[in-house]
């Protein structure tokens, strides 16, 4: 019989996945990945973090064990705390020192559920692996999933094209809601479980307060981008994104206002008041780029965040690792730090990461 290990987050998605496969004929057995821990990994003062909340994965863990208990499957445990921590968090916080707005589930990916955790897979003899992501593969190419809504064909968009070898994903060809029936039909734990959001390792706490621990906060000048008069005092340039318009940290000012840009150097947080006309730009750069498929198209789709709309764009290939992405139509909030994801159609060819922004030529002085 052939044996899958799937990959238990104790979210619905991937316990459907696993009954799924069960009902296919495969022999399932579940394996759950702990990546953070708030008492080994210490905060800026190198100690342990004992006034954070208990870590949600620990309530995954349970929420897992018990889908597993219903599906009559074992259930594994394995922590890549360490791992996660050098390959992961460190780029997080060099990237959030670089005034940028990284997103860590995309290195996850790659180095540790499509690696790491693959390999574990293996070592327990399992032939495939699978995941609760809405994507597919098909030909050893990744697809978007058919829920559009739920795709995360994005957060894959950095793992290598022989890492989907021998990997499975059951839910990819569902609606979510044909997946919360499912759950609900045999009476799964999780049937009901919000999904989860925001970045994994903070989960529900405050993302500042966080942040605080590992990263000292370095207070600056807010500055108003249209006549470059101070206009307030921000709390360190990590705890913003550009196009933020809540908890900006201005008072007295009555107009809808956004972040617009960064100076790193000199510690300054650019806000624009009014419409989002700072926000636009028509051409990046990306590095550090990444292909899973072997197309390489002169015009195809990008997506320069997950929520975001697919953009006609034009790539002028500077070398192996850097693209210019072209976007005459012009786009809002491209943001440093943020993956650019490439699409041809519904095959997701790979990605970048968001180096400057430029518009109409000029490099975003701001960003």
């Amino acid at each position: 019989m052939t044996k899958v290990i799937v990959g238990m987050s104790g979210g619905v998605d991937s316990a459907v996945a696993a009954y799924l496969l069960k009902k296919a004929g495969y022999e399932v057995e579940g394996l759950f990945m702990r990546n953070w821990d708030s008492l080994v990994n210490n905060d800026i003062n190198g100690n342990p973090n004992l006034n954070e909340v208990i870590c949600p994965q620990e309530q995954d863990y349970n929420d897992a064990k018990e889908a597993c208990k219903i599906l009559n499957i074992p259930l594994h445990r394995i922590d890549f705390i360490k791992e996660y921590w050098d390959f992961v968090f460190k780029y997080f916080l060099a990237e959030l020192e670089k005034g940028r707005t990284p997103n860590p589930d995309l290195l996850c990916n790659r180095f540790i559920k499509f690696d790491l955790f693959k390999k574990e897979a293996k070592r327990l003899g399992a032939d495939f692996m699978a995941t609760g992501h809405y994507a597919q593969v098909k030909n050893n190419k990744l697809y978007r999933g058919i829920d559009q809504n739920k795709d995360q064909s994005y957060f894959l968009a950095m793992i290598k094209k022989e890492q989907l070898k021998d990997v499975l994903f059951p839910v990819g060809n569902l609606k979510k809601e044909k997946v919360r029936e499912i759950a609900r039909s045999i009476n799964l734990n999780v049937a009901k479980k919000k999904d989860s959001t925001g970045i994994c390792f903070i989960g529900e706490r405050n993302y500042q307060e966080f942040i605080k621990n590992y990263l000292k906060p370095n207070p600056g000048k807010i500055v108003n981008v249209s006549n470059m008069k101070e206009i307030g005092i921000h709390n360190g340039l990590m705890n913003y994104t550009i196009g933020q318009r809540r908890n900006v940290g201005i008072s007295g000012f009555n107009e809808r206002h956004y972040v617009c840009g960064k100076d790193v150097k000199n510690n300054i947080l650019y806000v624009a008041f009014g419409d989002s006309e700072y926000l636009y730009s028509d051409e990046c750069l990306i590095e550090d780029v990444n292909f899973i498929s072997d197309e390489r198209p002169l015009k195809c789709l990008a997506k320069f965040r997950y929520r975001g709309e697919d953009v006609e764009v034009s790539l002028k290939y500077i070398d192996s690792k850097h693209i210019k992405v072209y976007y005459p139509k012009r786009t809002k909030s491209v943001t440093p730090g943020q993956a650019c994801v490439l699409y041809l159609d519904d095959e997701c060819l790979g990605c970048g990461i968001i180096k400057e922004v430029y518009k109409k030529g000029e490099k975003l002085f701001y960003l």
